[in-house]
């Protein structure tokens, strides 16, 4: 049996349960909750992260006679401005009188440098 070999940092690949693309070294997807990796070593726990960015909104349609659409875009720029991705995550209808709750965080996982083992 051989073990798993480390990622590099910033490496992604798919979710096999929703298919969203993760970081490489996760255990969890981010998107789904499955678990991804079972075999992580028992002398490295998973790092922990912490929620760098947390926002939390709702969205209320107060015209009583109309429906409206809406379109949530997440957009990333890098510390000078430049976009870096722009994805459009979801779309839909608000009938009226209706609401949607939204909810945004941005995880930091610690890096570690890969261990390599002695041959």
């Amino acid at each position: 049996m051989s073990a798993a070999r480390p990622a590099a940092l910033g490496n992604t690949r798919n979710c096999p349960h929703c298919k969203s693309t993760v970081l490489a070294s996760a255990s969890i997807c981010p998107a789904c909750q499955h678990h991804l990796r079972f075999n992580l070593p028992s002398a490295q726990p998973a790092p922990s992260g912490y929620a760098a960015l947390q926002i939390d909104g709702t969205v209320r349609h107060k015209q009583p006679d109309e429906a409206c659409e809406f379109c949530v875009v997440l957009s990333i720029a890098d510390e000078g401005g430049k976009q870096i991705s722009r994805q459009v995550v979801s779309v839909g209808v608000l009938q009226p009188e209706e609401m949607r709750r939204f909810s945004v965080s941005v995880n930091l996982l610690p890096a570690r440098a890969p261990q390599l083992k002695p041959a």
